[in-house]
């Protein structure tokens, strides 16, 4: 019996070492275990898009060969238009279609990141993050945007010791400061309501205008009750948000003094000091459950007359350095004043790539999908721009990655700085102990022929930055760290590519972050004062090589196109939960304006040194993703001959003529495969990226719309400025509004950008009504031929419909421009119509003997 006991007592031991040697090798496990995987869209979707690309590119060889060999001799200096628009179209087409080639999802696993970096009982080890949000004019940028997107931010699921906030005022307005001053107040009681109840998402605005009935499901009353006191306590704050808009729409003659009286600084918009304050993080101000908050920074850059300021690309810059003086976090989320963390674990869903051990070493950053609020079932203008986020962005990441689109954005800090990707370590190759003497004699003869190649000696020349980084992992404070660096480069080196402050220099050694541990909070300020002075960046690499790039208006392209030409890779993520959310102009001329800013960014890019045409070879960036960035800067050319194939249809229908000559049966073969391959293309295109045929339509219409307007616009703005050094600006020139839900939707702006669009739409309805005019005038006979040109037309008209309903406005209301182009457009028609004389032969009337003796 006793030896029974003890057998069975061994045996339990046993199985609770065996138990615990599992758990162990569990965690060892877990350990080694990436953070995140790519999904690869499945072979039963992306095969059929891969072979109808292919057969599509047949179709348009055959369908060229048929276009050049046939040509229209009664027509031909349309149908010369016409096959040059074509052919611009297919390359246009290929450039965007073959960086789809490989399209990949990605699953992050949060849990592994956290058995890894945040161990029970231990610190967190997550690294720490500055969270970059921008702002210009409170009067444009409702300050009650920002502060949900500030308040979003500080109750972010992560540390909080490692996240800090800085705000970037560029506009220095006393409304944007005393706002954020609120706004901490608010976050001391916000930000742990947040936290208790793990609710989504944590901006107060949307958080509580979800329809949502918390007393079912058995709700605790606890929650309900603090919900409610929450929810009057935000209601007091944005009584005061809005009372201080109030006062800051009547300005002082003397301009605004603050609380000591003294005069604001920045009274001048143009002239006026560096500014920095500290309002969370310091002074040991804490929620008030007692617990820590995260920094919230408020900083405007110093401006002065005669300083080129480089608009928003300059004020992020300014951020990069200030946060490096005070915080110094190694990684970089930037938001616009307008986009809230929709999703509380996003900064966590990006350290899944940027921490993981295998792979983020070489990951510059990690964008998320822009998705937006307050935008009408329908989309009417493609605002969510769902084709590009969920089918373009997609392929890019099989490839290199996505490119930058400007917010909802997580950077390493040390891409920021012009340093090259680090370099995979190859495996030794075989050495002389592994082959026969009359092998490694001859090879020795070999190599002592031959000289180091140029190419090699670039490379290293290219990678000699990037040692002062990765050399450098073990660095602790300034000392240690100083030495290293004379070792490496010379202190005069440094100061040229990163301005004369010794401590943001040494911040740009220090690869994991961190701040000197000896330095006082008021010497940093001191730092973080003279960093963004007016000066600092004058005979610096700043803007050329190191930060965010200059030169164009769209400098989120830039900067990350830089970032990929230094052999850096980028991420995209997709969460289940949509990570940031923001606001987005929904009517017609709000974002024809968008759209124009962003071409015109293109053409800047286009033009300048940067262009991907002719940068960049040599370096990391991949030939499908240059593709990408190629695409990216040459659409706006595309506006030329799509305006003038919009044009065609109804001077074909005008004239009689049409740009294809009598389709035979092999043509007409040609031409249905074409359109064929078309349809199928975007049919598997939605298919693999999970996008409905109604976005993909709006998508379709709108690359017309903005096409035919914007576009056109950027490209003479462009040229204007690039080449003739004059600056235009199309603004809006009245206004009238609507009231109601999607209100919006139906403001009504005249502006420049709308005459192109409206007079293709006059011009194709015109030659609808001749040519149906003239066929049945004619007879039976002459359907036929028409048919090809009134389809033309159509194409032209769908694809304008939702321009023509954006200048309706709504259905019970007519702006009284719309009457103007009424009347206008009927005395066009009218004059057109006896120019024409459909129902009366070109010769004059013909005139028959009736056969009666009138006499």
């Amino acid at each position: 019996m006793t030896n029974f006991r003890l057998l069975s007592m061994k045996e339990d031991m046993m199985a609770e070492n065996l138990k615990g040697m599992n758990w162990m090798i569990l965690i060892l496990d877990e350990g080694r275990q990436p953070l995140s995987r790519k999904l690869a869209i499945p072979s039963s979707k992306i095969n059929p898009y891969r072979l109808i690309i292919i057969l599509r590119l047949a179709i348009l060889g055959i369908f060229f060969h048929y276009r050049i060999l046939h040509p229209v001799n009664d027509a031909y200096g349309l149908w010369l238009t016409s096959v040059i628009c074509e052919i611009w179209f297919a390359v246009s087409w290929i450039l965007d279609q073959f960086p789809k080639w490989c399209p990949i999802e990605r699953e992050t696993y949060l849990d592994r990141l956290s058995l890894r970096y945040e161990k029970e009982g231990k610190p967190s080890e997550l690294a720490c993050v500055d969270v970059f949000v921008s702002t210009v004019d409170p009067m444009k940028e409702p300050p009650l945007i920002t502060a949900n997107t500030v308040l979003s931010i500080l109750a972010v699921d992560y540390p909080v010791d490692k996240v800090a906030c800085y705000v970037s005022d560029d506009g220095a307005a006393m409304l944007t400061f005393e706002a954020l001053s609120e706004t901490s107040e608010f976050a001391r009681k916000w930000v742990p309501f947040c936290k208790k109840f793990n609710i989504e998402p944590r901006a107060p605005e949307w958080y509580f205008s979800q329809k949502i009935d918390y007393l079912k499901n058995k709700v605790h009353p606890e929650f309900v009750r603090e919900r409610r006191a929450m929810k009057r306590e935000y209601e007091e704050f944005k009584v005061r948000i809005n009372g201080l808009v109030a006062t800051a729409q009547k300005v002082p003659e003397d301009g605004w003094t603050m609380q000591d009286g003294t005069p604001w600084p920045g009274n001048n918009v143009r002239d006026h000091p560096g500014m920095i304050q500290v309002f969370l993080g310091q002074n040991g101000v804490r929620d008030v459950e007692g617990y820590e908050l995260p920094r919230l920074v408020y900083v405007s850059r110093e401006k002065r007359p005669g300083f080129e300021h480089h608009k928003k690309a300059g004020a992020m810059n300014a951020l990069v350095r200030v946060s490096a003086v005070l915080s110094n976090a190694p990684y970089l989320l930037n938001v616009d004043c307008d986009h809230y963390i929709n999703n509380s674990r996003a900064l966590r869903e990006a350290m899944c790539f940027m921490m993981d051990p295998t792979s983020g070493k070489k990951v510059c950053y990690v964008q998320f999908p822009q998705r937006f609020d307050g935008i009408d079932r329908h989309d009417r203008y493609s605002n969510r721009n769902v084709v590009f986020f969920d089918i373009n962005m997609k392929g890019l990441d099989g490839l290199q990655g996505p490119i930058y689109v400007g917010t909802g954005c997580v950077f390493r800090r040390q891409a920021f700085y012009g340093f090259d990707a680090p370099v995979k370590k190859k495996p030794p190759g075989k050495t002389c102990n592994c082959l026969p003497k009359w092998c490694c004699l001859w090879c020795g003869s070999r190599k002592n022929k031959k000289s180091k190649p140029k190419k090699e000696k670039k490379k290293s020349k290219n990678r000699e930055a990037s040692k002062q980084i990765h050399a450098l992992e073990n660095i602790e404070g300034i000392e240690e760290s100083t030495s290293e660096k004379s070792s490496e480069t010379s202190q005069m080196k440094l100061e040229k590519k990163y301005g004369q402050s010794p401590v943001f220099v040494v911040s740009t050694l220090l690869e994991n972050g961190g701040v000197p541990r000896d330095a006082s909070p008021a010497s940093l300020l001191r730092e973080a004062i003279q960093v963004i002075s007016c000066g600092y960046e004058d005979k610096t690499e700043w803007g050329k090589e190191v930060g965010w790039i200059y030169g164009s208006v769209t400098e989120d392209i830039l900067t990350g196109f830089k970032m990929h030409c230094h052999g850096w890779r980028s991420v995209y993520c997709i969460p289940k939960r949509p990570a940031f959310k923001g606001s987005a102009p929904i009517n017609l001329s709000d974002r024809l304006h968008q759209v124009l800013r962003w071409a015109l960014g293109s053409v800047e890019i286009f033009f300048s040194r940067h262009c991907p045409i002719w940068y960049g070879y040599g370096g990391g960036l991949k030939w499908l993703e240059r593709f990408s960035y190629i695409n990216s800067v040459v659409y706006p050319w595309t506006s030329i001959p799509l305006l003038v194939y919009c044009t065609l249809p109804a001077i074909c229908l005008l004239t009689g003529k049409f740009i294809v000559p009598e389709i035979s049966n092999y043509a007409s073969i040609v031409f249905m495969a074409l359109f064929i391959s078309i349809a199928a293309t975007g049919i598997l295109e939605m298919q693999w990226g999970g996008v409905g045929i109604d976005d993909w339509w709006r998508n379709e219409q709108f690359w017309v719309i903005g096409g035919a307007s914007a576009h056109l616009f950027a490209l003479f703005q462009g040229l204007l400025k690039v080449l003739a050094g004059v600056s235009t600006n199309f603004t809006v020139t009245s206004k009238a509004a609507d009231d109601g839900e999607f209100s919006d939707l139906y403001i009504f702006k005249w502006t420049s950008l709308l005459i192109p669009p409206t007079t293709l739409l006059i011009m194709n309805i015109i030659g609808v009504v001749v040519g149906v005019s003239e066929a049945i005038n004619n007879g039976y006979d002459s359907w036929g031929p028409l048919f090809g040109r009134l389809f033309f037309a159509l194409w032209v008209i769908l694809h304008l419909y939702p321009f023509l309903k954006g200048l309706l406005g709504k259905q019970d209301r007519t702006p009284t421009i719309i009457v103007v182009w009424s009347i206008l457009l009927a005395s066009i028609l009218t004059l057109l119509w006896v120019r024409v004389n459909p129902f009366v032969s070109r010769d004059g009337p013909v005139l028959e003997l009736c056969g009666l003796n009138c006499d």
